[in-house]
């Protein structure tokens, strides 16, 4: 005997309208979280409705008739360093908030892989895109602008290029380094190295300035020889410590990029028999979960990446839905030392 199988009928924004007790706008402005003016009560009276009739908006339906898509995209350089979940998080609890989906892509810092997600970006059907670019500049960014997909990017320095409405979160990499360093000089050290990531790339070089600004505010002379390479990996902080580890003398202090290089540094300081902060002090950026859970504890710089994220995505969608002025944005967002055993 054959069993019979049951199908719920899909329920519609309007058997949501029904069971609330509303109208089928009020339903819709909820929906697209369009209008603040819906009361407190009223508003979760409708998502009460929704849960209940287990309500699932059909976004096909929706893009033809909004002529949206109802999806936004991010680029990212590196979805297996810490720092980038955080920030994804921030932007995706935005999203959920907006019923927007989210679509992630990453380029493993490579330059070719950047340029394959902006071309992939001028073609995808997405309301706008937040991006982080370690080789492409604002006038890569032209042509998606040009066709009117918002774009907000995350930067180390302002942008140069004018006349283009591009919205831009602005983290100052040279002043935050500069301050990394700054108090490395302040406990006494004089011979510090630097282990400065991917050359020809936007973080390297507004870290490096900051390195080099440090020490010519304390009067220190700058040895090219203690500024190191590597990705902004593990693997290219243990390298870039290893041949900083054969200059005599090895430099007293290191700053590190990156958290996730300043973690490959400690494991060469400690194959080479030496104590941190005895022998090396170290200081990374960015405040990985890991920082503070290593032997010692790792000095850091702190972004506050989730909180980046989740400006980057407001501002997204304040462009998307036409609340944001005419003129483009620029907003620097703050950082915080946290001193740690490590120095």
């Amino acid at each position: 005997m054959s069993e019979e199988k049951e199908y719920r009928k899909r329920s519609t924004q309007a058997d949501v309208a029904k069971f609330a007790g509303v109208s089928q706008t009020a339903v819709s402005q909820v929906l697209n979280n369009t209008d603040s003016s819906i009361p407190k009560e009223t508003r979760q009276r409708i998502l009460d409705a929704i849960d209940e009739l287990d309500y699932v908006p059909n976004k096909m339906a929706q893009s033809l008739r909004t002529k949206k898509t109802f999806t936004i995209a991010s680029i990212i350089p590196d979805i297996t360093n810490p720092f980038y979940p955080a920030f994804q998080r921030g932007i995706q609890s935005v999203a959920n908030q907006n019923n927007y989906d989210l679509i992630v892509y990453d380029t493993e810092e490579a330059k070719e892989n950047e340029k394959r997600c902006l071309r992939s970006l001028e073609h995808a059907r997405v309301d706008g895109a937040i991006v982080v670019l370690f080789h492409h500049g604002v006038e890569d960014l032209r042509p998606l602008v040009e066709q009117n997909i918002p774009i907000v990017e995350l930067r180390g320095s302002p942008p140069m290029v004018e006349g283009l409405i591009l919205d831009s979160l602005y983290i100052n990499n040279a002043e935050f380094s500069k301050a990394a360093v700054s108090y490395l000089i302040e406990r006494g050290h004089t011979r510090i190295g630097m282990i400065a990531g991917l050359k020809e790339t936007p973080p390297r070089r507004n870290r490096v300035k900051g390195y080099q600004e440090a020490l010519a505010e304390h009067q220190l002379p700058l040895e090219e020889i203690l500024i190191r390479g590597g990705d902004f990996t593990e693997r290219g902080g243990y390298q870039g410590m290893v041949e900083l580890l054969k200059l005599t003398p090895h430099p007293t202090a290191v700053f590190a990029a990156n958290d996730l290089m300043a973690l490959g540094a400690m494991i060469a300081i400690r194959e080479a028999g030496l104590n941190i902060p005895q022998d090396i002090a170290l200081v990374g950026i960015d405040d990985i979960p890991a920082a503070k859970l290593v032997h010692p504890p790792l000095t850091t710089i702190s972004q506050f990446q989730e909180q980046i994220g989740l400006r980057a995505a407001q501002m997204l969608f304040e462009r998307i839905q036409g609340t944001a002025p005419d003129s483009p944005r620029l907003v620097e967002m703050p950082f915080e030392l946290i001193v740690r055993e490590s120095t």
